[in-house]
């Protein structure tokens, strides 16, 4: 009877001790789950973490690369700009020039025609101005102040040259190429000059003699 009670005891024991290993397994396998779930979930907060912060300097790298490129491209266009303005401006000028040249020279020179009986005292080119003088519309009173502020000026010579200034010809224009705005032909015809000469008298002085009183009190025209 001991021994029967004997074996049944063991046998509980040994039952509630299986219990007791299940029970204390089962503690230990949810206990190492919630580590690991733990963990797990700190490693994701973490590369989440780092992926951000990545994407966050990606971003600040774009947007210096792209400002710094969009920078670069406007300094680029504004030069190519100016480049191409100043182009257009010398090309500009050339071809103002070169059509002020092409006017000039096609200009041309003055025929003074016949010369009246008015001007008979006066000849060569001293004819010529007496000519153009009254054509002109100003009186025949006029030509002895033309008369003196020409001699004074040029000696009625339509090659005179002052070298010293480049004052030419007969009413000493300055420069002389002035005188190309009343023919191509300023540098030799005496009548372009004069013509040229009594244009510029009218529009500073009024008249030659107006022209002759100005020279008289300043020793120029």
């Amino acid at each position: 009877m001991l021994r029967t009670l004997t074996r049944i005891g063991c046998r509980t024991f040994a039952v509630l001790l299986l219990f007791a290993g299940v029970a204390a397994g089962i503690n230990l396998g949810l206990g190492s789950g919630s580590v690991h779930d733990d963990r797990d979930t700190r490693e994701t907060a973490a590369d989440a973490a780092r992926a951000e912060a990545e994407d966050a300097t990606t971003r600040d790298w774009w947007r210096e690369y792209t400002e710094s490129a969009a920078d670069s491209d406007a300094e680029g266009k504004a030069e190519e700009l100016t480049k191409i303005v100043g182009e257009q401006a010398s090309s500009a000028d050339e071809e103002y020039e070169r059509r002020k040249e092409e006017k000039e020279n096609s200009i041309p020179g003055v025929d003074p025609g016949e010369i009246p009986d008015d001007c008979d005292e006066y000849s060569g080119n001293r004819a010529i101005g007496c000519t153009l003088l009254l054509k002109e519309g100003f009186g025949l009173d006029q030509m002895p102040c033309l008369d003196k502020l020409w001699d004074h000026e040029s000696g009625w010579n339509e090659r005179a040259e002052n070298t010293g200034s480049g004052a030419y010809g007969i009413p000493q224009a300055l420069p002389g190429s002035k005188m190309g705005t009343s023919g191509s032909d300023w540098q030799t015809n005496p009548a372009t000059q004069i013509d040229w000469g009594l244009g510029y008298i009218r529009g500073r002085y009024g008249d030659p003699c107006g022209a002759w009183t100005h020279f008289v009190n300043n020793g120029s025209y």
